[in-house]
């Protein structure tokens, strides 16, 4: 029995699937990675804060703090969970929300003595926003400072190094936002902010 040729145009189509399967699925993005690894090695490797030799967290992902000698960043409808982390679906005329957003209000004037920002009440949309706003983190730093019993030079510097880093995060679109994970990592490296605060 002969078994019939295979036509060309099928042979062709199945060379052209292989050769894209190389040039795309191994060559480019071995090609992109290695750009990425020369040129900005920390953002190609996620952004990983390492601190005392430990990876601590990433600047890219919020991460939960409860210790007022922190900033905490937005809530997280998921408690800060990097897998299937997401918003909570809640819409605007859901009892649940109104109460969650009740709750936090209460727990931040009880914590910060003022009204909470708005993005301070409601989830980001992945839980994991690792950004604030210039007001919420000022709102926050008379309570850090008390914390961790630094001077009021360096609580004055605190708010210096926020406002320094909102001038740096300023974009083309003129988003001025604050990094929670710097600004915390800053707290744990930067021995003007030690305070009196003893390292675990």
């Amino acid at each position: 029995m002969r078994i019939p040729a295979i036509p060309a145009r099928i042979f062709k189509s199945v060379r052209f699937l292989f050769v894209m399967t190389i040039l795309l699925g191994i060559v480019y993005p071995a090609v992109v990675t290695g750009i990425a690894q020369l040129i900005f090695p920390d953002k190609a490797n996620g952004s990983l804060i390492v601190l005392d030799g430990k990876v601590r967290g990433s600047s890219l992902l919020a991460q939960r703090f409860d210790s007022p000698q922190f900033f905490h960043p937005r809530p997280s409808a998921t408690d800060y969970t990097y897998i299937g982390a997401g918003a909570s679906n809640q819409g605007p005329i859901s009892a649940a929300l109104v109460k969650t957003v009740e709750d936090r209000q209460v727990t931040w004037e009880r914590s910060y003595g003022s009204l909470a920002p708005e993005e301070m009440l409601y989830a980001s949309g992945s839980g994991l926003d690792p950004d604030i706003s210039v007001d919420a983190a000022l709102a926050q730093v008379n309570t850090v400072a008390k914390a961790r019993g630094l001077s009021d030079y360096s609580r004055r510097a605190l708010v210096a190094a926020i406002n320094e880093q909102a001038r740096a995060s300023k974009g083309l679109i003129g988003v001025v936002r604050i990094n929670v994970m710097k600004l915390n990592t800053l707290l744990e490296t930067d021995p003007e902010y030690r305070g009196t605060v003893t390292r675990q």
